[in-house]
């Protein structure tokens, strides 16, 4: 397993945490979500084989949720 983790913009609720832990949670080869509300950051733990941190941006990204760099 290897691991991501995502700086965002800012979460606003914690609704946002529910929204992204289910999206990424439904991904094939994702085996662990962790969002930190206070620090807007999301730790992914995931399968390389099948996804790369581009393929996790990019469903973070579709909910309307901005990555930063």
């Amino acid at each position: 397993m290897k691991t991501a983790t995502f700086q965002l913009e800012q979460l606003t609720c914690p609704s946002c945490i529910k929204k992204i832990e289910t999206a990424l949670g439904n991904k094939n080869g994702i085996s662990e979500v962790k969002v930190l509300f206070t620090a807007s950051k999301v730790k992914v733990s995931y399968d390389g084989h099948i996804l790369d941190p581009s393929d996790i941006g990019k469903v973070i990204s579709d909910l309307g949720f901005q990555i930063l760099k």
